[in-house]
C-alpha cells in the first residue's frame, strides 16, 4: 500500500478538491490514507472544523483510513512534523498532501515508482510532484534533480525525514557560517535566508524552510517533475501563509511522468530555469503591488 498523510484544518472545500482528485488517481485504492484534523483556534473556525471532519468521515475509495482529530489547535508546522514522524516511524516512508492541492490522475503513480526507485539512493532526500509554470523554451527534462527539498505534494522515506532539523536558529548560523546563503537563495533570485530568519524570530513558523534547509545543508536532492502533478488551489488568501497570487498557477499533466534512471546531481539546466522564473515572478508580484497611478509614471519616465 501507499501511505498518505493528509493534513487538514478548516478549508471544507479546498479539502474536498483535494480528495477529489486523490480519488480520482489510477492507484486511489493502494493508498493507506491518514487524515490529521488540525483543532480550532478560535470561535470562529468551530462550523469549518467540524465541516471538515464530516467530510473526512465520508471518503470511500481507499485501501484504508485513519482519522487523527485533534481537540486543541497544533498549527501546521506542529501538526506536519507530528504526522510525517509518525508514519515514518510505521512505514519507512509517506507522501504528504496538504487541503489546498489538487492532484493529476498520476500522481500517486509518479511517487509509488520514484520512491521505490530512489528508495536506496541516500542522496536523495525526497520526491516532489510540484513543478513551476516554466517557460517551454527551457525544455525541462522528465524528471530531474534539485538541492534540497520542497512542500507542495511530497514524499520521503524515515532516512530522509530523519535529517529533519526543527531548530531554525541552528540551520541559519550553519548557513551563514559555511557561506551558502546565496546558493540557498536560488543566486538571490528569492529569499529563504529571510524566510528562514523570520522563522526564528516568530514571524512565521514555517517547516517547509526548515526542511528545505535541512535538505541543503546535508546536500541532499529531491526529485521533481518536469510536468506538474499538482495545482496549489490556496493561493486565494484562504491558507495560513499564503496570500493572494497566480503567478504559480499551472494546469496539472494529464499523462504519467515516467520514473527512469538520470544522474544523481543537480541538474544545472532545471536550475537554471527556476533562477530565472523566481527572478521573473517577483518581479510580477513587486509589479503588482505598485498603485495604478505609479505605475502609470513609471511608464511614462521609460
Amino acid at each position: 500500500m501507499i501511505p498518505v498523510a493528509l493534513f487538514a484544518f478548516n478549508r471544507p472545500w479546498h479539502l474536498q478538491q483535494t480528495i477529489d482528485s486523490l480519488l480520482n488517481n489510477v492507484l486511489a485504492k493502494e493508498v493507506y490514507l491518514t487524515v490529521y484534523c488540525d483543532g480550532p483556534r478560535f470561535e470562529s473556525d468551530y462550523v469549518l472544523v467540524r465541516e471538515v471532519r464530516d467530510i473526512v468521515r465520508k471518503i470511500r475509495g481507499v485501501a484504508a483510513l485513519k482519522i487523527v482529530e485533534q481537540e486543541k489547535n497544533l498549527g501546521l508546522a506542529n501538526s506536519i512534523i507530528a504526522g510525517v514522524s509518525e508514519q515514518c516511524a510505521q512505514f519507512g516512508r509517506v507522501v504528504v498532501l496538504e487541503d489546498d492541492l489538487y492532484l493529476s490522475p498520476y500522481f500517486l503513480s509518479y511517487m509509488k515508482d520514484a520512491l521505490y526507485h530512489y528508495q536506496d539512493e541516500e542522496r536523495v532526500i525526497s520526491i516532489h510532484g510540484y513543478c513551476y509554470p516554466i517557460d517551454s523554451k527551457y525544455d525541462l527534462p522528465e524528471t530531474f534533480f534539485l538541492k534540497g527539498a520542497d512542500c507542495w505534494g511530497w514524499a520521503t522515506w524515515k532516512r530522509g525525514w530523519d535529517l529533519f532539523e526543527k531548530n531554525g536558529k541552528l540551520l541559519l548560523d550553519m548557513l551563514t557560517e559555511r557561506g551558502l546563503a546565496q546558493a540557498f537563495n536560488m543566486d538571490d533570485s528569492t529569499d529563504y535566508m529571510k524566510m528562514l530568519r523570520d522563522q526564528t524570530l516568530g514571524k512565521n513558523n514555517s517547516w517547509a524552510v526548515r526542511w528545505r534547509a535541512s535538505a541543503f545543508l546535508n546536500d541532499k536532492l529531491t526529485l521533481y517533475p518536469g510536468r506538474s502533478l499538482v495545482h496549489n488551489i490556496g493561493h486565494d488568501n484562504s491558507g495560513t501563509h499564503c496570500g493572494t497570487n497566480r503567478a504559480c498557477d499551472t494546469e496539472v499533466t494529464s499523462k504519467p511522468v515516467k520514473i527512469k534512471n538520470i544522474p544523481i546531481a543537480e541538474s544545472t539546466a532545471a536550475r537554471a530555469a527556476y533562477v530565472q522564473f523566481y527572478r521573473l515572478c517577483l518581479g510580477r508580484t513587486l509589479w503588482s503591488r505598485i498603485t495604478a497611478k505609479a505605475q502609470q509614471w513609471i511608464h511614462d519616465i521609460c
